[in-house]
């Protein structure tokens, strides 16, 4: 019997009356609109103006549903780790992403998402692994030399989502795609600004539009490409998942392995961007930590045109813990949505079943009690003996529990190896003065692009 037939088919959750969450301090805002101009203009200060008037759970309204915040580690650790299968992820995450990306890993809940999650954990165990990082390196190495042959002052944001983009073409459908891959990377980038817009309807020349057309293409080109790569032997990811199968040894059906590369490539290639470019942002904003990472890289022993290998990314923890750290000050999912599947109680407010609920990394990484002031660039919090006593909620970039991002150790493996190459040959600061803007939710970016000083290093 295949999986297909075993699944359960998501479940339907009729929403919470708003009547049902009275109770509950807070504040919904304007008709209509509730409170999301005030989240989409400040979305830090807007939680902790709430937070500070109504406390760690509180009421509010935002995308034309009223919702409910809960803050803070055990919130987090309540929600995420989700023990008693309280919280379901697809219909809290179907308003933001069922369109383009439906039934994406992150979409899916309990049984069916753990069968999901076991099959395509095979794409991402050590032997393919290394076959990504030596395209990520390659990709890498490349583009940094352009960098350094014209070095001075550059948008980093655009070029790093080139870079993102481009590295998750190579090492997620292979180095022989051929001229289809501006096509492809093009049609990612109309779904994910899709994904996120106000208009949530494809109306003509929408942006909504573009992304559902973009999906068209994407499907078109991953269903013609399934069974030509079930013949092959490649390592990229995609190959990977045509061959990947279910615990009965039945293979994955096409539309799921269209559904996870959709969303797959979408999380790695704009989350990235995201967190690294507010790293770089950070050090160059902090020249002290810049040059520790460098003496670092330089301890490493290789030369600067020498490829890059697991056993050099193990030797880089003072890189890990400043890409830890910005990733605190900066998480690249700012805040995660849930829908309740039963009624529960959290610090003594009772919440009905069908209430959609929130938690928010980006609140929880800036609370002092637990990050001395937060706002200050220190990598040092993420030393063994600085962790040891937190809560292990205290930092959930990357989600947590059964849903914590498949994808993670790929994320500090393409962060390090980025980073080796960068500061090997690359000083990077900002103008005396300048302070970067950034747009926080629902993907943090600058404002401006990120303006940025390159010196090459000889």
């Amino acid at each position: 019997m295949s999986m297909q037939s075993v699944a359960s088919p998501a479940q339907v959750i009729t929403p919470a009356k708003a009547r049902s969450l009275r109770h509950i301090p807070g504040n919904e805002g304007w008709p209509i609109v509730g409170r999301t101009l005030n989240i989409l203009a400040d979305p830090k200060g807007e939680v902790e103006r709430m937070s500070a008037k109504y406390g760690p759970v509180y009421r509010s309204r935002v995308l034309g549903e009223t919702s409910i915040t809960l803050l803070g580690p055990e919130a987090n650790e309540l929600v995420l780790f989700d023990q008693q299968k309280l919280f379901s992820s697809t219909h809290g995450w179907e308003i933001v992403l069922g369109r383009l990306f439906p039934r994406g890993l992150m979409l899916l809940d309990f049984d069916e998402h753990r069968l999901h999650r076991r099959a395509l954990s095979v794409a991402f165990k050590s032997g393919p692994m290394k076959s990504y990082l030596a395209a990520l390196d390659a990709g890498i190495a490349a583009r940094v030399a352009l960098w350094k042959a014209n070095p001075g002052q550059m948008q980093f944001y655009p070029a790093m989502k080139q870079l993102t983009l481009d590295l998750a073409a190579t090492s997620f459908l292979g180095a022989g795609i051929g001229p289809e891959v501006e096509e492809i990377t093009r049609a990612f980038v109309d779904m994910v600004a899709a994904a996120v817009t106000p208009i949530r309807q494809p109306l003509p020349f929408t942006q909504m539009a573009r992304g559902v057309k973009g999906r068209e293409r994407i499907v078109a080109y991953f269903s013609e490409q399934i069974p030509i790569r079930r013949d092959r032997e490649g390592e990229d990811l995609f190959s990977q998942l045509c061959r990947a199968t279910h615990e009965d040894g039945a293979l994955l059906s096409t539309r799921d392995i269209v559904d996870h590369m959709s969303f797959l490539m979408m999380a790695a290639h704009d989350t990235l961007t995201s967190s690294l470019t507010s790293f770089i942002g950070e050090l160059a904003a902090n020249p002290e930590w810049q040059q520790r990472l460098r003496e670092e890289v330089r301890g490493l022993g290789i030369d600067a045109n020498d490829p890059s290998s697991l056993d050099n990314l193990e030797k880089m923890p003072l890189t890990e813990m400043a890409f830890k750290e910005a990733m605190r000050k900066k998480p690249p999912v700012p805040s995660i949505p849930r829908r309740a599947v039963r009624d529960f109680t959290f610090r003594g407010f009772a919440i009905p079943a069908g209430t959609l609920v929130g938690v928010n990394p980006l609140y929880t990484h800036h609370m002092p009690e637990i990050w001395p002031d937060p706002e200050a660039f220190n990598p040092l919090r993420f030393t063994d003996e600085a962790q040891r006593y937190r809560h292990r909620f205290a930092w959930v970039p990357f989600g947590g529990g059964a849903h914590m991002c498949l994808g993670l150790h790929f994320a500090h493996m393409q962060a390090k190896t980025f980073t080796r190459h960068f500061l090997q040959n690359l000083e990077v600061s900002l103008e005396p003065g300048y302070k970067p803007a950034w747009q926080i939710w629902p993907i943090p970016k600058p404002r401006d692009g990120l303006r940025v000083t390159l010196k090459a290093i000889n």
